[in-house]
């Protein structure tokens, strides 16, 4: 009997409209065992008295996202002592892809930034029919993602690709998106 490999944690970030979700679905469809995981999701469940971020957040923003994180980090781990690969989406920008990752220990995280250029996000944003841009701009973001956040993983600049290269780009690059296990309070 062969044994399956060990499930797998892929973190796909990036600003909004930049392709996360269409990019982590294409991602789980191709594995035999896997789950979507979108962060966002825990967000959107909240029914009364959500407060979303904003470019000067409350505290009760940074008090939402912190249990969206933790949610979200948990049922990743869940999935993954199940047996299945989890491609876990979210928009991650400055210290708070490191405080997931953090959260993700002592699983072996492998993370994906894509990083397409602010005036690609702004071209999509107007393409697609939701719309995630309001209190911030694409350029906003932009300048977060890449002034703010920790370059881990591997950061792919997706402007020019289609959805079916970026998935495979990321699979055939997964080890360079690999981070070592690390032992944190988070995995007590």
């Amino acid at each position: 009997m062969t044994s399956r490999p060990q499930a797998r944690l892929m973190l796909i970030t990036g600003i909004m409209a930049a392709g996360k979700s269409s990019v982590s679905e294409q991602l789980a469809r191709r594995l035999p065992k896997s789950v979507h995981l979108r962060g966002d999701l825990f967000r959107r469940m909240i029914v009364n008295g959500r407060v979303d971020m904003a470019p000067a957040a409350s505290l009760e923003a940074r008090t939402q996202l912190a249990l969206r994180h933790r949610i979200a980090a948990s049922v990743a781990k869940e999935y993954v002592a199940a047996g299945f690969d989890v491609v876990y989406q979210d928009v991650l920008l400055g210290g708070y892809l490191e405080e997931v990752i953090e959260l993700l220990q002592p699983l072996e995280v492998h993370v994906v930034v894509l990083c397409p250029s602010a005036d690609v996000v702004a071209r999509r944003e107007a393409e697609r029919e939701k719309r995630g841009y309001a209190a911030f701009t694409p350029q906003d973001l932009d300048r977060v993602l890449r002034a703010e956040t920790a370059h881990v993983g591997l950061w792919l600049d997706t402007s020019m690709q289609t959805l079916e290269e970026t998935a495979e780009s990321i699979l055939l690059r997964l080890d360079e998106a690999r981070l070592p296990r690390r032992n944190s309070p988070a995995s007590s």
